[in-house]
């Protein structure tokens, strides 16, 4: 009779053998599971990760948001939609408790984004961001890398919230983000305040910035290698990266927003955590790329080269002054990525309206 083999995938075997970590980039409870036996030792969850992961179980949520609405007669479809989002980080939080223990903070962590409509006021995202840390004792909070919005990190990290910067795509970002939460940890430092088990963040979206270099290519009119483009993100995570390393930062960079493998297989081997959606996880898992270490190894110089050529946008992305905080808002990969934050909270207010408030025109 012949043994039985068990192959472990390649996204287990690469947070058994690198410190590269796992998140899961989705808070459905089933995926979550599921991205768990595969290493995963974190999660996240914004506006449009909330809307899919309340419709992936909509009879549960419909019957919870009709509960909720009747129990709180004269709350706002906005009101109900976010107690709903609240409800499914604190289930989805519970989950990572292990991790969270056994990674002394670090890790274990459930991201939760605050109101991207309060994106021009650092004092309500600095408010937001301290109920949210009170959700559950391994939440961090996600708030953007805009300017008003790093204002709000520094003030905080300074009360103890472990920060996730999103909506953030450059090198400049980047380290402005890590300065911003240094800054909040040594004035907690300095007052005899605990630092250590808090796990701040940055995401880079990689893919996003792929997305918006491919549409600047299209609307200019510039033609390349296509292939090029799909290395733009890698080159900016990975020189990210190196500053941080140079710098002694105490934030850890996390790649998200996967376009193509790349977004996993060139940072593995980093003290970094790559997030892919649920669906990019299965299909590494399906791969044959061995999650062998490549963080060190540099982007061919004639992309870079190339890229820093054709493209503002990539020199603006690339080098560590190439925006100032005051610029960050207007870059396009942020503008389109806010805006479609801000739809999915009007999306999240119609899902909690088609329940309170059916269109009688459909059975």
């Amino acid at each position: 009779m012949s043994e039985t083999v068990t192959v472990e995938s390649p996204l287990l075997r690469m947070t058994r053998s690198t410190p590269t970590r796992l998140w899961n980039d989705s808070a459905t409870l089933s995926e979550l599971s599921a991205a768990i036996g595969w290493g995963a030792v974190g999660a996240t969850c914004n506006p449009v990760i909330a809307l899919a992961a309340l419709k992936s179980d909509l009879s549960r949520w419909r019957a919870r948001i009709a509960g909720y609405a009747t129990q709180h007669p004269t709350a706002s479809e906005s009101d109900i939609g976010w107690a709903m989002v609240r409800e499914l980080s604190i289930e989805a939080a519970a989950l990572l408790d292990d991790a969270f223990e056994q990674h002394a903070g670090r890790n274990g962590r459930l991201s939760v984004q605050t109101d991207p409509r309060l994106y021009r006021d650092p004092r309500a995202l600095v408010d937001q961001a301290v109920e949210f840390d009170g959700l559950a004792p391994n939440v961090i909070v996600k708030i953007p890398a805009t300017e008003n919005g790093i204002a709000a990190m520094e003030e905080a990290t300074y009360r103890g919230v472990s920060i996730n910067a999103t909506v953030s795509f450059t090198v400049p970002q980047a380290v402005a983000v890590a300065e911003a939460i240094e800054r909040g940890l040594q004035r907690r430092e300095a007052e005899g305040r605990d630092v250590d088990r808090m796990g701040p963040v940055c995401t880079i979206m990689v893919g996003r910035l792929d997305d918006w270099l491919k549409s600047v290519a299209a609307r200019d009119g510039i033609t390349i290698d296509p292939g090029y483009l799909e290395w733009a993100g890698v080159a900016v995570f990975k020189q990210a990266y190196r500053i941080f390393g140079e710098r002694g930062f105490r934030t850890r960079l996390l790649s998200a927003a996967f376009r193509n493998h790349m977004h996993w297989s060139q940072f593995v081997g980093g003290d970094v955590v790559i997030s892919p959606p649920f669906d990019w996880q299965v299909r590494l898992n399906a791969s044959d790329i061995e999650p062998v270490v490549r963080i060190d190894d540099p982007v061919a110089k004639d992309v870079v080269d190339t890229l820093y050529e054709k493209f503002a946008d990539f020199r603006r992305a690339f080098d560590p002054d190439g925006m100032t905080i005051g610029e960050f808002q207007d870059f396009g990969a942020t503008r389109k990525t806010l805006r479609q934050f801000l739809v999915a909270c009007a999306d999240l207010e119609g899902l909690v309206r088609d329940v309170l408030l059916p269109d009688p025109d459909k059975k």
